[in-house]
């Protein structure tokens, strides 16, 4: 079974997603900006990220390291 099966998908603030993306604030919306990052939700005044998305997106970076 998958993470996903066994847990609500969580949403993440920025401080949450530096240790799993190794990218600071201004590279994240840089990343955002150019299409190749996960979009926020917005929560108001606050942003937050699916923590599943945000998996998946590092996921492809592995099999996209792995493929070249």
């Amino acid at each position: 079974m998958t993470f996903a099966a066994h847990q609500p998908d969580r949403l993440l603030r920025l401080p949450e997603l530096k240790p799993i993306t190794a990218m600071g604030k201004s590279r994240t919306y840089e990343e955002i900006k150019a299409g190749r990052f996960p979009k926020p939700v917005k929560l108001g005044r606050l942003s937050a990220w699916s923590e599943a998305e945000i998996r998946a997106w590092v996921e492809a970076r592995k099999a996209e390291r792995s493929a070249a």
